[in-house]
Parts: structure tokens; C-alpha cells; sequence
């Protein structure tokens, strides 16, 4: 498959204090000669993020606003239905994920045919993870590994990308509106027999008090989607 284009979809809720860095950074990233579409999804934000987007809309970067609260996966989802390019990839506007992994996310589309690729924090280990966040996921990625028949590190890792092909296969079937995206997605490609390749990418977390919206509720949340959408889906 020829590749032209990468549409970077980017869920957004209350990023002032990050949102305009992101869209800087991701203007500059390396996509390896793709032509570049940005695709931000304000999902209700109630502080000054808005005001904030209208000052860097042009041709390459489009918002898209929910008037009512959703969730991360609702605003995914009109970010994905909105997206015209051959690729589409999950870019946070929190700045714990450097946009200049795009390029590392990217690669395998060109150079080995991947049709599914996800970034991980594991392959690219970093004491900024810590003990207990690295213990929950992983427990967690390899209970559904078990499930899905993958062999991934990270299946709640922000990075994730997918060709044209697999867009239009499991966008019109998502329905997970919060944080039950993610084993959502990742259970769906797996049913479809899509291999996953993953990617070592870097991470710098972010504390609650600095405004990190993943709680107990939403892993909660998670566990139960992925049931789900593999057990009873």
C-alpha cells in the first residue's frame, strides 16, 4: 500500500497549560515525507483551551469541538471519523508522549508493511515509570495478551496507528466513549486478525495535581471493556 498522507488525531479536555507546546511539536515532528493532517478534538474543555486552539487553526490543523463531555474514546472516535489520511495515529495534548516518537510509530507503515502499530513505554524503559504504574499495566497487557492472542508491552500505551484499511473496518464498530477505548480497539484488530507491531517510544508521566484524568475508575472501567470485547463480544 502506498502511503501519502498521516491524519495525527489528538483527543483534548482541559490542556491549557500544554495544548499549544503540542501542536508546536507536532507541526515540527519528522512524519517521513507524509503529508501531515492534525486533527483536534476539544471534548467540551471548560477552561481557556478553546481560545487557545483558534490561535493556531490553519491548513493542516483542524478542530473539532463536542459541545458536551464525552470521554478520551468519543472524542478518538470523531477524530477518526474526521481523519482523510492513509494513516491515523493518537497523539496526547498532555506532552507525556514526545511527538517526535511519530516518526519511530510511523516506520514500520513504510518499511515493513505493518498495518497496525502501537508505541510502547516498556521497550523504552525509564525510571519516570513507576513501580507500581509499570506493575498494574503490565499485569494488565498480559492478561489481555492472553485473550487477544498478542504478544504486545503496552495496550494502554497513547501511541496508537492505523492504516486506511483497518480504519474503515473497526471505526463504524467502536463504542467505548472513555478510557474502555483502548482494550476496545485492541481486542477488535486482534478478532480481525490484524498483527500488532510494536515500537519503543519514551514517556515523562504527568501527576493528578498536574491534571492526569486516568483514576481507579476509568482502570476499572478498562478491565471491564476488555472483558467485553473478548469474552463476551
Amino acid at each position: 500500500m502506498e502511503y501519502k498522507k498521516v491524519s495525527i488525531v489528538i483527543p483534548v479536555y482541559n490542556e491549557e497549560a500544554t495544548i499549544e507546546q503540542v501542536i508546536k511539536q507536532v507541526l515540527a515532528a519528522n512524519v517521513l515525507n507524509l503529508e501531515k493532517e492534525i486533527i483536534i478534538v476539544d471534548d467540551a474543555s471548560t477552561d481557556n483551551t478553546v481560545n487557545l486552539l483558534h490561535n493556531h487553526l490553519h491548513m493542516q490543523v483542524i478542530m473539532v469541538r463536542h459541545e458536551k463531555n464525552q470521554g478520551k474514546g468519543a472524542a478518538i472516535h470523531t477524530g477518526f471519523a474526521k481523519a482523510s489520511g492513509d494513516i491515523a495515529v493518537i497523539q496526547d495534548a498532555d506532552l507525556e508522549y514526545d511527538p517526535k516518537d511519530l516518526e519511530k510509530v510511523l516506520q514500520p507503515f513504510l518499511e515493513s508493511e505493518a498495518k497496525v502499530v502501537y508505541g510502547s513505554r516498556y521497550l523504552n524503559p525509564s525510571r519516570a515509570l513507576g513501580f507500581w504504574h509499570s506493575f498494574f499495566n503490565q499485569l494488565f497487557t498480559s492478561f489481555a495478551n492472553f485473550l487477544i492472542g498478542q504478544k504486545i508491552t503496552d495496550i494502554m500505551t497513547c501511541y496508537k496507528a492505523f492504516n486506511r484499511e483497518v480504519l474503515d473496518e473497526i471505526v463504524p464498530k467502536l463504542e467505548s466513549q472513555r478510557f474502555g477505548f483502548e482494550p476496545e480497539v485492541t481486542a477488535k484488530v486482534s478478532k480481525l486478525g490484524y498483527k500488532i507491531i510494536e515500537v519503543p517510544v519514551s514517556y515523562n508521566p504527568r501527576s493528578r495535581h498536574q491534571g492526569k484524568h486516568m483514576n481507579f475508575q476509568g482502570q476499572v472501567e478498562s478491565l471491564l471493556a476488555l472483558l467485553k470485547y473478548t469474552v463476551f463480544c
